[in-house]
Protein backbone atom coordinates (compact mmCIF):
# COMPACT_ATOMS: atom_id res chain seq x y z
CA UNK A 1 0.00 0.00 0.00
CA UNK A 2 1.20 3.47 -0.87
CA UNK A 3 0.92 6.33 1.55
CA UNK A 4 0.33 9.82 0.25
CA UNK A 5 -1.94 9.33 -2.74
CA UNK A 6 -4.73 11.88 -2.78
CA UNK A 7 -8.43 12.29 -3.34
CA UNK A 8 -10.01 9.16 -1.92
CA UNK A 9 -13.06 10.86 -0.56
CA UNK A 10 -14.99 14.08 -0.89
CA UNK A 11 -15.97 16.77 1.52
CA UNK A 12 -19.24 18.46 0.67
CA UNK A 13 -21.90 20.81 1.92
CA UNK A 14 -25.34 19.44 1.18
CA UNK A 15 -27.63 21.95 -0.48
CA UNK A 16 -30.83 22.83 1.35
CA UNK A 17 -33.18 25.65 2.26
CA UNK A 18 -30.69 27.15 4.73
CA UNK A 19 -27.58 26.69 2.62
CA UNK A 20 -25.48 29.84 2.80
CA UNK A 21 -22.27 28.75 1.13
CA UNK A 22 -20.33 31.44 -0.68
CA UNK A 23 -17.92 30.39 -3.44
CA UNK A 24 -15.90 32.96 -5.33
CA UNK A 25 -12.68 33.51 -7.21
CA UNK A 26 -10.11 35.73 -5.50
CA UNK A 27 -6.49 36.80 -5.90
CA UNK A 28 -4.01 36.94 -3.05
CA UNK A 29 -0.44 38.10 -3.63
CA UNK A 30 -1.27 37.93 -7.34
CA UNK A 31 -2.13 34.21 -7.17
CA UNK A 32 -5.65 33.16 -8.22
CA UNK A 33 -7.70 30.94 -5.91
CA UNK A 34 -11.26 29.73 -5.58
CA UNK A 35 -12.62 29.78 -2.05
CA UNK A 36 -15.85 28.44 -0.57
CA UNK A 37 -16.90 29.53 2.90
CA UNK A 38 -19.50 27.81 5.06
CA UNK A 39 -20.86 28.30 8.57
CA UNK A 40 -20.29 24.89 10.20
CA UNK A 41 -22.90 25.43 12.91
CA UNK A 42 -25.58 26.06 10.30
CA UNK A 43 -24.63 24.04 7.23
CA UNK A 44 -24.51 20.29 6.70
CA UNK A 45 -20.82 19.70 6.03
CA UNK A 46 -20.22 16.02 5.33
CA UNK A 47 -17.56 13.54 4.20
CA UNK A 48 -18.31 10.81 1.65
CA UNK A 49 -16.15 7.77 0.96
CA UNK A 50 -18.10 4.74 -0.31
CA UNK A 51 -21.51 4.16 -1.84
CA UNK A 52 -24.15 1.76 -0.53
CA UNK A 53 -22.31 -1.16 -2.15
CA UNK A 54 -19.02 -0.26 -0.45
CA UNK A 55 -17.37 1.15 -3.55
CA UNK A 56 -15.66 4.57 -3.63
CA UNK A 57 -18.00 7.19 -5.10
CA UNK A 58 -15.37 8.37 -7.55
CA UNK A 59 -17.18 11.52 -8.72
CA UNK A 60 -19.24 14.42 -7.48
CA UNK A 61 -22.09 13.31 -9.74
CA UNK A 62 -22.20 9.91 -8.03
CA UNK A 63 -22.50 11.57 -4.62
CA UNK A 64 -25.32 13.82 -5.82
CA UNK A 65 -27.14 10.85 -7.34
CA UNK A 66 -27.03 9.06 -3.98
CA UNK A 67 -27.32 11.92 -1.50
CA UNK A 68 -28.90 14.86 -3.30
CA UNK A 69 -27.63 18.24 -4.52
CA UNK A 70 -24.35 19.59 -3.19
CA UNK A 71 -23.75 23.29 -2.51
CA UNK A 72 -20.06 22.57 -3.07
CA UNK A 73 -17.58 19.72 -2.76
CA UNK A 74 -13.86 19.00 -3.02
CA UNK A 75 -11.36 16.19 -2.47
CA UNK A 76 -10.58 15.88 1.21
CA UNK A 77 -7.92 13.37 2.10
CA UNK A 78 -5.22 10.87 1.21
CA UNK A 79 -5.58 7.18 0.53
CA UNK A 80 -3.82 3.88 -0.02
CA UNK A 81 -3.79 2.04 -3.34
CA UNK A 82 -7.04 0.27 -2.40
CA UNK A 83 -8.64 3.70 -1.77
CA UNK A 84 -8.85 3.22 1.99
CA UNK A 85 -7.98 6.32 4.04
CA UNK A 86 -4.36 6.72 5.13
CA UNK A 87 -5.25 8.29 8.47
CA UNK A 88 -8.21 8.99 10.74
CA UNK A 89 -11.51 8.87 8.93
CA UNK A 90 -14.91 9.27 10.61
CA UNK A 91 -18.21 9.26 8.77
CA UNK A 92 -21.61 9.66 10.46
CA UNK A 93 -19.92 9.14 13.82
CA UNK A 94 -18.31 5.83 12.82
CA UNK A 95 -14.51 5.62 12.91
CA UNK A 96 -13.53 3.87 9.68
CA UNK A 97 -9.79 4.34 10.17
CA UNK A 98 -7.91 5.23 13.35
CA UNK A 99 -5.54 8.13 13.90
CA UNK A 100 -1.99 7.69 12.53
CA UNK A 101 0.57 9.55 14.68
CA UNK A 102 4.19 10.35 13.96
CA UNK A 103 6.21 11.13 10.81
CA UNK A 104 6.15 9.10 7.62
CA UNK A 105 6.63 9.33 3.87
CA UNK A 106 4.95 11.82 1.59
CA UNK A 107 2.97 14.93 2.40
CA UNK A 108 0.81 13.07 4.89
CA UNK A 109 3.83 12.22 7.03
CA UNK A 110 5.33 15.72 6.95
CA UNK A 111 4.60 16.35 10.61
CA UNK A 112 2.98 18.21 12.11
CA UNK A 113 -0.04 16.97 10.20
CA UNK A 114 -3.61 17.27 11.39
CA UNK A 115 -7.30 16.45 11.49
CA UNK A 116 -10.27 18.31 10.08
CA UNK A 117 -13.10 17.62 12.51
CA UNK A 118 -16.78 18.42 11.97
CA UNK A 119 -18.41 18.47 15.40
CA UNK A 120 -21.82 19.61 16.68
CA UNK A 121 -20.23 22.81 18.01
CA UNK A 122 -18.41 23.67 14.78
CA UNK A 123 -15.54 22.70 12.50
CA UNK A 124 -11.93 22.57 13.65
CA UNK A 125 -8.47 21.95 12.25
CA UNK A 126 -6.50 20.20 14.99
CA UNK A 127 -2.83 19.18 14.96
CA UNK A 128 -2.55 15.37 15.20
CA UNK A 129 -0.67 15.15 18.51
CA UNK A 130 -3.06 17.65 20.09
CA UNK A 131 -5.97 15.54 18.87
CA UNK A 132 -4.37 12.38 20.26
CA UNK A 133 -3.89 14.03 23.64
CA UNK A 134 -7.41 15.46 23.83
CA UNK A 135 -9.67 13.74 21.29
CA UNK A 136 -12.73 15.70 20.24
CA UNK A 137 -16.03 14.07 19.34
CA UNK A 138 -16.31 14.38 15.56
CA UNK A 139 -19.35 13.41 13.54
CA UNK A 140 -17.05 13.51 10.50
CA UNK A 141 -13.26 13.73 10.37
CA UNK A 142 -10.38 13.33 7.96
CA UNK A 143 -6.67 13.26 8.77
CA UNK A 144 -4.28 14.73 6.24
CA UNK A 145 -1.01 16.55 6.07
CA UNK A 146 0.87 18.64 6.38
CA UNK A 147 -0.67 21.27 8.59
CA UNK A 148 -0.44 24.64 6.86
CA UNK A 149 -0.98 26.77 9.95
CA UNK A 150 -0.91 25.99 13.67
CA UNK A 151 -2.15 28.81 15.90
CA UNK A 152 -1.16 31.32 13.24
CA UNK A 153 2.34 29.91 12.66
CA UNK A 154 3.34 28.50 9.27
CA UNK A 155 4.53 24.87 9.22
CA UNK A 156 8.22 24.92 10.21
CA UNK A 157 9.36 22.93 7.16
CA UNK A 158 7.88 25.30 4.58
CA UNK A 159 10.39 27.48 2.73
CA UNK A 160 9.62 30.95 1.32
CA UNK A 161 11.88 30.24 -1.67
CA UNK A 162 10.62 26.71 -2.38
CA UNK A 163 10.28 25.71 -6.02
CA UNK A 164 7.88 22.82 -5.30
CA UNK A 165 4.60 23.95 -6.85
CA UNK A 166 1.31 22.14 -7.34
CA UNK A 167 -2.37 22.81 -7.57
CA UNK A 168 -3.39 22.54 -3.91
CA UNK A 169 -6.55 22.58 -1.85
CA UNK A 170 -7.11 22.83 1.89
CA UNK A 171 -9.30 24.07 4.70
CA UNK A 172 -8.88 26.68 7.40
CA UNK A 173 -10.99 27.25 10.50
CA UNK A 174 -11.49 29.92 13.12
CA UNK A 175 -10.48 29.15 16.70
CA UNK A 176 -14.11 28.96 17.86
CA UNK A 177 -15.16 26.62 15.05
CA UNK A 178 -17.75 29.00 13.62
CA UNK A 179 -15.99 29.61 10.31
CA UNK A 180 -14.61 27.17 7.74
CA UNK A 181 -13.03 28.30 4.49
CA UNK A 182 -12.06 25.83 1.77
CA UNK A 183 -9.58 26.99 -0.85
CA UNK A 184 -8.16 25.63 -4.07
CA UNK A 185 -5.41 27.28 -6.07
CA UNK A 186 -6.06 27.98 -9.74
CA UNK A 187 -2.39 27.69 -10.60
CA UNK A 188 0.48 25.75 -8.97
CA UNK A 189 1.57 27.22 -5.63
CA UNK A 190 4.09 26.40 -2.91
CA UNK A 191 3.08 25.31 0.57
CA UNK A 192 4.43 28.63 1.88
CA UNK A 193 2.23 30.64 -0.46
CA UNK A 194 -0.80 28.49 0.32
CA UNK A 195 -0.30 28.87 4.07
CA UNK A 196 -0.04 32.64 3.71
CA UNK A 197 -3.39 32.68 1.92
CA UNK A 198 -5.12 31.22 4.97
CA UNK A 199 -3.24 33.31 7.53
CA UNK A 200 -2.80 36.68 5.84
CA UNK A 201 -5.46 36.58 3.17
CA UNK A 202 -8.31 34.89 5.06
CA UNK A 203 -7.39 35.68 8.67
CA UNK A 204 -7.56 32.13 9.97
CA UNK A 205 -5.26 30.63 12.64
CA UNK A 206 -5.38 26.94 11.69
CA UNK A 207 -5.32 25.33 8.26
CA UNK A 208 -4.75 21.87 6.80
CA UNK A 209 -3.59 20.72 3.38
CA UNK A 210 -6.09 18.28 1.91
CA UNK A 211 -5.05 17.36 -1.60
CA UNK A 212 -2.64 17.95 -4.44
CA UNK A 213 -2.29 17.41 -8.17
CA UNK A 214 -5.63 15.65 -8.61
CA UNK A 215 -7.60 18.23 -6.60
CA UNK A 216 -11.06 18.93 -7.94
CA UNK A 217 -13.83 21.33 -7.02
CA UNK A 218 -17.59 21.22 -7.50
CA UNK A 219 -19.11 24.68 -7.08
CA UNK A 220 -22.34 24.97 -9.11
CA UNK A 221 -23.01 28.53 -7.92
CA UNK A 222 -20.05 29.74 -9.97
CA UNK A 223 -20.55 27.28 -12.80
CA UNK A 224 -17.69 24.96 -11.94
CA UNK A 225 -17.62 21.18 -11.62
CA UNK A 226 -14.22 19.62 -12.33
CA UNK A 227 -14.16 16.24 -14.04
CA UNK A 228 -11.52 13.65 -14.85
CA UNK A 229 -10.58 10.13 -13.86
CA UNK A 230 -12.35 8.73 -10.74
Amino acid sequence: MTRGLAGAFALAVLAGPAAAVTCRDIRFEDIPYTICEAAPRQERIRLFLNDADGRPFGSFAAIEAARGPLAFAMNAGMYHADRSPVGLYVEDGEEIRSLVPGPGPGNFGMVPNGVFCIAPEGAFVIETEAYATAPRHCDFATQSGPMLLIDGSIHPRFLPDSDSRNIRNGVGTSSDGSRAVFAMSRRPVTFWEFARLFRDGLGLPDALYLDGRVSRLHAPAIGRSDGGVP
